[in-house]
């Protein structure tokens, strides 16, 4: 009996060896070594090329349902294909995708947040025949970008050329890197050290109007450890970037009026008041000659102790560069530095219009003149009271406030006569910097470079994402990989293929990293 037993200890060590010879190792969370990830991101991402094209192909003006079905087909058949375990979140507006990768023994899970839509185009403003048919793009000695082939790219990827498409940089360039890392992760068998759910969101350039709804619906699906944002562009010395906050924003119409209808210059100039620079004037009261806001009470609660002025300063910003890139002489002084700058909320003028200009300028007194305004949002500030305080602001500067058209009888009672709307977008947010999110994703950056990655407090732009941070109760950092100088938005928007594959590089080693 003994040897019975002996010889059945004996045959189950064969077996368990057999298995272990055969079996493939256990790569859960196995770190990838620099020079690796540098292969295989040059390598896959080469590969990654014709798919990006195809993505890029298809229209995603998230005004019209039909594009955005198209790229929810095409997003959802491409995470299918790599195991993921899809879901599509409806919503009353555009409805968003869910891919889920569970294949992890690991109890830890981290959501990712991308979006796939992009801004409406106008062909005629692109050096290109279609916005939606990318080209490559390398710049020549003149400093213009000249179109070359793609056959360009077999011999070797220069990191300099660049895709000229819509949505290349903003938002469907980090997409594909995510698709082409996990790619890299399954070709290498490496198995994620957490379960990842990656959330993409398609009315993001609208706003987010169905976020809300989905945070809230489909909170136990969404619930994470860890939230981790892939949208904006990385600091322009192209160093790994990390960003622990996004301003919110809300946003005011004015409307001042004058005479009831347009009138003659000549006739009524000196006499009929004039709408246009009384806007102007009372826009000018909002703020002193260097930019400040001076409106009492607007700038309270916005205080930085010597830590955080020092964490400022780690930003390698240098402002005769800045101000030479987007061609001004001085900054305004609301900070003392264009990283201070971030952490007030602004008081933005984003449009003017009154009259007429240009060919069709006519010699008139405007009826009205209208002036939209946007309010970037901090954590500190409540974006209500803000916009409570320039309505209070307009109130002691003698003008009467309504939401509508002036009546007969409010233009003959009231010498000053505004009309006020407002409306609360998506709040602001903020991380700490040595909070469990920022101790992991800083620990993956250092193994992207040998540089230290740059982390800046708060971004200057706006992410919808906000509903998810404060209904899921969930940190988030938003890990930027595009270039700086991208066009996002605009017409000759682009991505620099240096960035494409140092991003595949970054989502490398964030897969890779436990969160532990």
């Amino acid at each position: 009996m003994y040897m019975t037993s002996f010889n059945t200890f004996v045959i189950r060590l064969i077996i368990i060896g057999l298995f272990y010879i055969f079996s493939p190792p256990d790569n859960r969370g196995q770190s990838l070594e620099r020079d690796q990830m540098n292969r295989l991101s040059e390598a896959f991402g080469k590969k990654s090329i014709p798919a990006f094209i195809e993505f890029l192909q298809i229209p995603n003006n998230s005004y019209f349902p039909e594009q955005i079905h198209q790229n929810l087909i095409w997003l959802n058949r491409k995470f299918t294909e790599l195991g993921f375990k899809t879901s599509i979140l409806k919503t009353s507006t555009n409805p968003y995708l869910l891919a889920e990768w569970k294949n992890t023994s690991s109890e830890s899970s981290v959501l990712f947040y991308a979006h796939a839509d992009g801004q409406p185009v106008d062909p005629s403003l692109w050096n290109q025949k279609d916005p939606y048919e990318p080209v490559l793009k390398e710049k020549s000695k003149t400093g213009s970008w000249n179109i070359i082939g793609w056959s360009s790219l077999e011999e070797r990827i220069d990191p300099e050329y660049r895709i000229f498409a819509r949505s290349s940089s903003d938002d469907k360039g980090p997409i594909m890197m995510l698709i082409t890392a996990i790619e890299i992760l399954q070709h290498e068998n490496i198995t994620l050290p957490y379960r990842l759910k990656v959330l993409i969101d398609l009315e993001e350039e609208k706003g987010s109007p169905g976020i809300q709804y989905v945070a809230e619906k489909y909170r136990e699906a969404l619930k994470s450890d860890f939230l981790v944002i892939f949208d904006g562009p990385k600091h322009y010395s192209h160093l790994p970037s990390l960003t622990f906050g996004a301003r919110g924003i809300s946003t005011i119409r004015l409307t001042v009026y004058g005479p009831r209808m347009s009138l003659h210059s000549g006739h009524y100039g000196n006499y009929a008041p004039n709408p246009a620079l009384r806007l102007s004037r009372l826009l000018a009261s909002m703020k002193d000659e260097q930019g400040r806001v001076i409106i009492p009470g607007y700038y309270d609660n916005i205080k930085m102790n010597r830590d955080t002025r020092e964490q400022l300063t780690y930003v390698p910003d240098q402002t005769d560069q800045i101000n030479r890139s987007i061609g001004i002489h001085s900054a305004d002084k609301v900070g003392e530095n264009y990283q201070e700058s971030l952490q007030y909320p602004s008081l933005n003028i984003r449009g003017l219009s009154s009259g007429w200009t240009g060919n069709e300028v006519r010699t008139i007194i405007p009826d009205k003149a209208i002036a939209e305004i946007d309010i970037r949002t901090v954590p500190e500030s409540d974006p209500k009271r803000l916009i409570d305080l320039v309505k209070q602001h307009i109130t002691n500067q003698g003008y009467y406030i309504i939401n509508r058209e002036p009546t007969d009888e409010e233009r003959s009672d009231y010498s000053r006569i505004i009309a006020f709307e407002s409306g609360t977008g998506y709040k602001a947010f903020r991380t700490d910097f040595n909070s469990p999110i920022g101790i992991w994703l800083y620990n993956a950056m250092m193994r992207v470079s040998c540089d230290e990655p740059v982390r800046k407090r708060i971004s200057g732009g706006s992410v919808p994402v906000s509903p998810l941070v404060h209904i899921l109760e969930i940190p988030a950092v938003t890990v930027p990989t595009v270039n700086p100088d991208n066009n996002q938005h605009s017409p000759n928007e682009n991505l620099r293929l240096g960035n494409y594959l140092a991003g595949i590089k970054i989502f490398l080693a964030i897969l890779t990293q436990p969160p532990e």
